[in-house]
């Protein structure tokens, strides 16, 4: 296919500021927000590791970490096949498809399609709302990236805790409203809390995102980074934002 036939009408091709890659989108679907590319500045990868990203959507978070970091490769796993074939159009667009592998599949099997202790690194951004808290009539996609409905923190957190290499990192972005349930139950599933950073849409605003990194079979001890602050003023970025979105 050429890069032209790869877009589809319904959809729009844009620009990530990194390598020259893109990211073909839907608008009417769910498109990828702040909260993926912070994560993708967040987690850290080195040379030679394998990561897989969960519920991965249209495959914004290891199109960014590929052009970020040194792994060896990456897999993409969504449930919404529509999402999937997006993913892996924006991969061929990018050249991509000796590094970033797209497979469809369920999170809650995660562990059976790929096999225990297969990845050094795992990063999700997952749905924040539980259950049916604050869902209204949105479209099938869009409520499934932001609520509970397909999968479950605790579902998240089991299977990364199986498919981690002992010592593996799990890398995600969350509210802070659930903080204390996230850390309690990355420690029940034998990921320990390891690194913490809070982000703050004005600096005197309370935080609206929290980034986590987790060791798998790790030792009690937490690194809470400085606050990350997102505007400076009324859409205007800190310096620190324009330089994770490569601006």
């Amino acid at each position: 296919m050429t890069p032209n036939n790869l877009v589809h009408d319904n959809e729009r091709l844009d620009e990530l500021h990194r390598n020259g890659y893109y990211i073909i989108q839907d608008p009417a679907r769910f498109c990828f927000g702040m909260d993926a590319v912070l994560l993708s500045g967040f987690a850290r990868a080195k040379r030679g590791e394998r990561v897989l990203d969960l519920g991965t959507g249209t495959g914004i978070i290891p199109i960014l970490m590929e052009a970020k970091t040194e792994a060896e490769d990456f897999t993409a796993l969504e449930i919404q096949e529509e999402s999937a074939d997006m993913a892996r159009r924006s991969v061929l667009y990018n050249h991509l498809e000796d590094k970033i592998k797209v497979v469809t599949g369920d999170i809650k099997d995660a562990s059976k399609l790929f096999g225990a202790s297969s990845f050094d690194i795992i990063t999700t951004n997952p749905p924040y709302m539980i259950g049916q808290h604050g869902l209204s009539c949105e479209k099938e996609a869009k409520a499934i990236a932001r609520h509970e409905v397909l999968c479950t923190l605790d579902d998240i957190l089991r299977e990364s805790a199986r498919l981690l290499v002992p010592g593996g990192r799990f890398y995600m972005v969350h509210r802070p409203f659930r903080l204390a349930e996230i850390m309690s139950k990355m420690t029940l599933c034998g990921i320990e809390p390891k690194r913490m950073q809070l982000v703050y849409p004005y600096v005197d605003k309370e935080p609206n995102m929290v980034l986590i990194e987790g060791l798998r079979g790790g030792k009690s001890r937490l690194t809470v980074e400085k606050p990350l602050i997102v505007y400076k003023e009324q859409g205007v970025y800190t310096d620190e934002i324009y330089d994770i979105y490569g601006y």
